[in-house]
């Protein structure tokens, strides 16, 4: 329905196109004055322009509320209108959306308001003020295209806004892209937003196909049309079998599902807030967000929901044993990112909707939690190390020795990364604030009652066992060793003694990026409540299936609260942490030492920590034939034969074959030669003539005499 007045009080969804507007306003306004402005007011319009679009997030709940939840459709624009075709830029405001509205916009109000603090110092590492202002103009943008993303009342808004998406991430993943110019190739900040580009156009592709497949069948791409229609679709299977795997390829990209995932740990060249915005509330859950929207769709067709259910579930496991043997702090969070997002995958291929959606919230809270609190750490044990005089860290101490992050598994003397959990330890008391709320957001990871994410996880896995129990047994090996490796992470970096100066003399950091870390904690703390199975419980489940059940017609509602599936899991995350303390809490690592880990398990540890050689694999497979073709192409094809042999002996040495044959015989031999002819004719004609011209008198009259001789005699003779 088009909403022109609500049916009681103040139409909040008149105001739905400020949660695009508005972060557009912040990063112009950033644009023509940022520099000028400088770091506060810059950081301080960026973060007021995603908190408005926040508030204008909670009218919209407020709104649907007033009108019983119905979804209600708000025209902003007009687009496209060829001959029949109408396609105008529409807001769609129902349950789903709402929730996306709110999670984009609110997390990444916490995120901007804590990068107002990091990337003080992070432009100064990088001897580049003048970053400051580009970067927050770069996250208004990305909250702008993932507001037009979720809000689109059709594939092709959302389309608009999945693209914008991939260009804001490829701004920010490559934001310091004049760093690391000596890096091997895959390590180039540069390098890793161009690899999540390509990787993501790869899934767009997917996007696109079904799109083209959707429309050249249903003649729409708006969703009430388009589902209204497959509630009554007669037509073959392979053509909905065929939009849901194409979009799967899409969610693979955007999500960072196997293949597609190997983008997202290179992700983490970016500043820390980017890693935040990235993994845990707005782009990777583009993905799960798409297959709810089209649950229509994936419903139709069990084997390609068990296809989506597999490769979340393989998805989870597999990075999960990745994070296991990591040394970066940031990269152990990444693939952690990559096996929750196979856990919403999973849920939502199963049918699961509601548990998917759920741990997507639960998630974007704590994951924004670790994402930034490692950042916290980092700036931490960095300005232990390199103490910055315009911060007042240090009175003119040296800071042009930063050095830029490398993670090659290798612990080399002399050579210091903050990054690197070898080089901390003991943090728990240089930075308590920072330790307490990275505690928080482990337990919530890990799936410790009465945290977030243990409502959602075992919401997710209470649905698998009923489902699809082969889906479930794996998750649960995902989860045990998510426990794990966020165990070794904790005793990694905050017990023990510091392994390096940095460490022994890390500081805590600024109240601007404290606040947002205490708010997101306690979010990870209780945010598990609105769909708990307490008094009137489920709500968060009761709230998405007026969305679903208005696409659908029918959605299964939320489990009830299995104790079982609970103890075990909870069982199994308390184990998995006992067995992390064994190992690196029992007896803590010493500077140089080597990981307990590694030597226990060898070979497959190495494997483990090089991502199991899938980069390799597709570098051997992919890229070197790839570059190999292109080298043919370029060198062989079109240098050799279409440059040399076809332009340069085909064409042109033949064009000068011709040019000298009508130059020389043509030319200079026939034409030439006929001119020249005459001009000898004509020169040897003026010099017999000129034997005439004696200039004496005498001989002219005796040559008229001699004339008119000639004449008489011819006249007489005749």
């Amino acid at each position: 329905m088009f909403l022109s007045e609500a049916s009681s009080g103040f139409d909040y969804f008149r105001l739905v196109p400020l949660i695009v507007l508005i972060p557009v306003v912040g990063l112009l306004l950033n644009t023509m004055f940022g520099k000028r402005w400088g770091e506060k007011i810059t950081g301080t319009v960026a973060s007021l322009a995603v908190g408005s679009a926040f508030v204008v997030s909670v009218l919209q709940l407020i709104g649907l509320h007033n009108v019983h939840y119905e979804a209600q459709i708000v025209k902003f624009a007009e687009w496209l209108h060829i001959g029949d075709f109408y396609l105008p830029w529409e807001f769609r405001v129902d349950t789903l959306s709402v929730i996306m509205m709110l999670v984009v916009s609110g997390v990444g109000t916490l995120i901007h308001i804590y990068a107002t603090g990091y990337m003080h110092f992070d432009v100064r590492y990088k001897e580049d003020t003048k970053s400051y202002a580009r970067f927050f103009i770069f996250m208004n943008l990305f909250i702008a295209m993932m507001m037009i993303l979720v809000s689109g009342n059709s594939y092709l808004m959302l389309f608009v806004g999945w693209e914008g998406v991939g260009l804001c991430s490829y701004l920010l993943i490559g934001f310091w892209f004049t760093r690391n110019p000596d890096a091997t190739l895959g390590d180039k900040n540069s390098q890793a937003g161009k690899k999540a580009f390509i990787a993501n156009r790869i899934g767009d592709f997917g996007f696109l196909i079904a799109m083209f497949l959707t429309f050249w069948h249903f003649g729409t791409l708006t969703f009430d049309p388009l589902f209204g229609e497959l509630h009554h679709y007669a037509g073959p299977e392979w053509l909905i079998w065929a939009i849901a795997a194409f979009m799967l390829l899409g969610v693979t990209g955007k999500s960072a599902q196997i293949p597609l995932y190997v983008w997202l740990p290179d992700a983490m060249a970016g500043p820390t807030p980017v890693s935040a915005l990235i993994h845990a509330a707005t782009m990777v859950t583009a993905g799960v967000y798409l297959i709810t929207r089209s649950a229509p769709i994936f419903s139709a067709i069990p084997d390609v929901q068990n296809l989506v259910a597999w490769v979340g579930a393989a998805t989870a496991l597999f990075a999960a044993t990745i994070a296991v043997a990591q040394y970066d702090i940031t990269r152990v969070l990444a693939f952690s990112t990559v096996s929750q997002l196979g856990f919403m995958v999973a849920a939502v291929g199963m049918g699961a909707y509601t548990a998917g959606m759920f741990h997507l919230v639960t998630h974007s809270f704590f994951k924004a939690l670790l994402f930034l609190s490692a950042g916290s750490v980092i700036l931490a044990v960095e300005r232990g190390h390199h103490p910055l005089e315009e911060t007042g860290d240090a009175a003119g101490h040296d800071h042009h020795q930063h050095d830029d992050h490398h993670d090659d598994g290798q612990h080399e003397v002399g050579h210091f990364d903050p990054q690197d959990m070898r080089f901390m330890g003991g943090l728990r008391k240089k930075i308590p604030w920072t330790f307490w709320t990275y505690i928080m957001g482990t337990l919530a990871l890990a799936g410790i009652p009465l945290w977030a994410g243990f409502w959602s996880k075992d919401e997710i896995l209470a649905e698998a066992i009923h489902l699809n129990p082969a889906v479930y047994w794996t998750l649960v090996a995902a989860a045990f060793l998510t426990a794990f490796y966020m165990g070794r992470q904790i005793w990694l970096v905050f017990f023990g003694e510091p392994r390096h100066s940095g460490a022994e003399k890390a500081k805590e950091s600024p109240s601007s990026m404290l606040i947002p870390l205490v708010i997101l904690a306690l979010l990870s703390v209780f945010g598990g409540f609105m769909n708990g199975p307490v008094e009137g419980g489920h709500q968060f489940g009761h709230w998405l299936e007026a969305t679903l059940e208005s696409s659908m017609g029918h959605v299964g509602h939320a489990p009830e609260f299995n104790l079982t599936v609970a103890m075990m899991a909870t069982g199994l995350a308390l184990i998995a942490i006992f067995i992390s303390w064994l190992i690196y809490g029992r007896k803590p690592l010493k500077s140089g030492e080597t990981d307990p880990l590694a030597k226990a398990f060898g070979p497959l540890f190495k494997w483990m920590h090089n991502k199991w050689y899938i980069d390799e694999v597709y570098d051997f497979l992919i890229l070197t034939p790839y570059q190999k073709l292109a080298g043919f192409l370029a060198q062989t094809l079109d240098w050799k034969i279409w440059h040399d042999w076809f332009h340069e002996k085909g064409i042109r040495d033949n064009f000068q074959r011709l040019t000298k044959f009508l130059a020389n015989p043509i030319d200079l031999g026939i034409i030439d030669g006929i001119s020249i002819g005459l001009t000898n004719l004509s020169k040897r004609s003026s010099e017999a003539l000129s034997k005439l011209q004696t200039g004496f008198v005498r001989n002219y009259a005796l040559s008229v005499l001699f004339g008119v001789v000639v004449i008489i005699g011819y006249l007489i003779f005749k």
